[in-house]
């Protein structure tokens, strides 16, 4: 037998900080995808390029430490507005930036939406939940 184990306190918005690091992680490999697809298109992506879709591609995965924080969403945003700058580099890059956009507002509203009905008291276990 073993000692009891401390019950963590229930923290439902675990899920979803889950599902951002998940689609970071999965933009950095979109992101690293980019090189191979910008060589193979003709246009080439020079040192410099190369070099900023590797190092967005780092900070992708380095804000998964960062989900927990408060400020996360501004850090997440500001990583999308970088990959989408990222058209100069290739224009598959861009395409990535929009296509990740769109899954993280999908992501945010959902937190949104999750937070709105809990101040209301409208979720399932709550006193006021009318199911």
């Amino acid at each position: 037998m073993t000692a009891a184990q401390p019950q963590r306190p229930a923290d439902p918005e675990r899920g979803l900080r889950g599902a951002i690091s998940a689609a970071l992680v999965l933009e950095a490999i979109a992101v690293l995808l980019a090189i191979a697809v910008a060589q193979n298109t003709g246009s080439g992506t020079g040192a410099a390029g190369v070099g900023y879709i590797v190092v967005l591609a780092l900070a992708l995965i380095g804000a998964c430490v960062y989900v927990k924080r408060s400020w996360h969403p501004w850090l997440v945003a500001g990583l999308q507005v970088a990959a989408v700058a990222g058209w100069w580099v290739n224009a598959s890059l861009g395409v990535v930036g929009i296509i990740f956009t769109l899954v993280f507002a999908v992501i945010y509203g959902l937190r949104f939406e999750y937070r709105r009905r809990d101040r209301a008291g409208l979720l399932p276990g709550q006193p006021n939940f009318r199911g």
